[in-house]
């Protein structure tokens, strides 16, 4: 959990670097183009590796309870059984929608999904919680584009999840070049 903290800490302070840049140029140390330059490596360093760090890398071991993967912040294991939450991440790259099924359990352990193997084996869970759930036992919360992208529910919330994510993902990205372009400026 530690390596998974550093990891994103570092992702954050990246997508903030110019405005350290910013402070650089105003007090005459760097060179008032500094948050341009930063901004535009930031952000493609940083929305890059965000998404990157939990993500499955083969070697993976499945166990009939635990999905075990190594990830860029190193192996992380998820139990099946104490599931309190999958996600589905939807990024785009060269005209195709990449997605990630984000599963977090009991244990605040996080693994980003994305192996049809592991997707088979996270889906048998969540039908065995959802009978759970029919006898009153707490379930996981599993999202409309989640249980759509795993087969367990008709693909409508998956269409929706697709344009809300591309136009968050594009309004965000613009944001943020406006605001390093404008840092950059002054």
């Amino acid at each position: 959990m530690a390596r998974a903290r550093i990891g994103s800490g570092l992702a954050v302070t990246v997508l903030l670097l110019p405005l350290g840049g910013y402070g650089l140029a105003r007090a005459g140390v760097a060179p008032n183009g500094a948050p341009i330059v930063l901004g535009l490596l930031s952000v493609i360093v940083g929305f890059v590796l965000l998404p990157a760090l939990c993500e499955e890398r083969a070697p993976f071991r499945h166990s009939s309870s635990h999905l075990t993967a190594r990830t860029l912040t190193g192996e992380r294991s998820v139990d099946l059984n104490q599931i309190t939450s999958v996600r589905l991440l939807t990024t785009f790259s060269y005209g195709s929608a990449y997605r990630t099924l984000w599963v977090r359990d009991a244990d605040g352990v996080r693994l980003g999904i994305t192996t049809e193997r592991s997707r088979r084996k996270l889906r048998r869970a969540i039908e065995k919680a959802d009978a759970n759930a029919a006898r009153g036992v707490t379930g996981p919360h599993v999202s409309r584009a989640a249980r759509a992208h795993l087969g367990l529910a008709p693909g409508r919330g998956l269409v929706a999840h697709t344009v809300l994510s591309f136009l968050l993902l594009t309004v965000a990205g613009s944001l943020y070049v406006v605001v390093v372009l404008q840092l950059g400026g002054q």
